[in-house]
């Protein structure tokens, strides 16, 4: 099952009644990077009053959490966390920082901003699909690798290859669709190559 994901970390700012929200957005791999990136965010804002945050990790969205910090409870983690499951990410963190501008926005008020803000970041964010594939390796001569390529290019697979004396060729395919490779390779090849079936990978 793919998951979405963002490739690099994102920003964005809103300003509502003087208040201002910065929204971060970052890719992080679990709870301790989520909340190392937390950590960082309020040693880089040390006078803002809130700092409201939400991650979900695992292909499948399992790990939700979110915090208020401080704010009405369900005013600001919760909106955070609605844009980001809204959106299909996994595997992100989101930090709203608000520096208070004086006049109280209420519920409502701070529940559309929370998520106007988060909104924002996600929309500069870039956002990737990530795939579980395995890869099908095995050392073929140059030629064997240019038609590998051209034959997993046929059939919507990617390849890498490491080029020395022999070139490595990593042929990524669905779990579903192994076979198919390892049939590839022998009629590829005449049969010379040994494709050898590696770790599950997210791509």
């Amino acid at each position: 099952m793919p998951y979405r994901t963002i490739r690099r970390t994102a920003e964005a700012e809103v300003e509502i009644k003087r208040s201002r929200f910065l929204a971060l957005l970052a890719p992080v791999v679990d709870e301790a990077a989520a909340r190392e990136v937390i950590a960082e965010r309020r040693s880089a804002h040390p006078k803002a009053r809130h700092h409201c945050t939400a991650f979900i990790l695992d292909p499948d969205s399992r790990t939700q959490r979110f915090n208020d910090d401080g704010e009405p409870a369900g005013t600001a983690g919760a909106p955070i966390l609605d844009v980001l499951a809204g959106h299909e990410l996994t595997y992100v963190v989101a930090v709203v920082t608000r520096y208070f501008g004086g006049t109280l926005l209420g519920a409502g008020g701070l529940v559309r901003a929370y998520g106007q803000a988060t909104s924002a970041a996600v929309g500069t964010a870039s956002i990737v699909t990530k795939h579980e594939l395995v890869p099908v390796r095995a050392g073929v001569d140059y030629a064997q690798a240019n038609a590998l390529e051209r034959g997993a290019e046929v059939r919507g697979w990617s390849t890498r290859a490491e080029y020395g004396a022999r070139v490595d060729v990593d042929v990524l395919v669905p779990v579903a669709e192994v076979e198919a490779a390892i049939a590839m390779y022998a009629d590829l090849t005449a049969g010379r190559a040994e494709p050898e079936i590696g770790e599950i990978e997210w791509i």
